[in-house]
């Protein structure tokens, strides 16, 4: 993705400060905000922390917008993380591509809200210990999860989730696309379920969901919902099985 000037498991990251390296810039996506719907996307981490499976945890950037002017939140978001390395003439077509294998200094914390723990980016600054953190080879990024190549979570402050690929129908036809189902419900609603993290996602599963299926008249919007949170509660399950991401 190309940038112009102006113009499994879910394990919630634990609280750190350390080494960190970026593994994905996730593909563009479409969200409703009150200044109507634009395109966002995340930057991925690792960080120099092991789960008990030996994988790493990852940690999700706030969504960013795709602009490099002076008051874009990316660009101040680069200028933390490079400094004074980060040249303005790089600035002015960047290719996000460059930033996979990057190294950072990254300093998360938890927020705690509506009884959800989000593992945010408080601060992410150049690295120079001299021996920077490489990515361990094992996160599979978006758009090859999308591509059907690889399998594995996201979480987005996202954020993101259980690969969001089209459920299959008999015979292996595509035909439902239940990442881009809009959540309708709560304080998520106008979203795609894939723009949301896993925390979110599991907040619907477990708190909306069994209300929803007891309900014996569900609107349109109630079974697309259902249906998706069903998949996705599945696909975690799987994926869980098979893989760390």
């Amino acid at each position: 993705m190309k940038i112009k000037g102006n113009g499994g498991n879910f394990e919630t990251c634990p609280e750190f400060t350390g080494k960190g390296v970026c593994v994905d810039v996730t593909p563009l996506r479409k969200q409703q905000s009150q200044y109507g719907e634009r395109d966002v996307f995340k930057i991925v981490f690792e960080v120099d922390r092991e789960k008990e499976d030996g994988s790493r945890f990852c940690v999700w950037s706030h969504n960013f917008t795709p602009s490099v002017n002076e008051k874009a939140n990316f660009r101040k978001f680069l200028r933390a993380w490079f400094g004074r390395d980060l040249m303005e003439s790089e600035l002015g077509e960047l290719d996000t591509e460059t930033l996979i294998g990057k190294p950072a200094q990254l300093v998360v914390v938890h927020e705690h809200k509506d009884g959800e723990v989000y593992a945010n980016i408080a601060a992410c600054t150049p690295d120079k210990s001299g021996a920077p953190l490489k990515p361990s080879g094992k996160f599979v990024r978006r758009k090859d999860r999308e591509g059907g190549e690889g399998r594995g979570a996201s979480g987005e402050s996202g954020n993101g989730g259980a690969g969001y690929r089209r459920a299959q129908g008999a015979g292996g036809a595509t035909n439902v696309d239940h990442g881009a189902v809009k959540v309708h419900v709560g304080k998520y609603s106008g979203i795609e379920l894939r723009d949301l993290n896993p925390e979110a996602v599991q907040a619907l599963v477990e708190k909306w969901l069994p209300g929803a299926k007891a309900n014996a008249k569900p609107t349109a919007d109630d079974r697309r919902l259902m249906a998706a949170l069903e998949w996705w509660a599945a696909a975690r399950e799987k994926e869980s099985d098979d893989v760390p991401y």
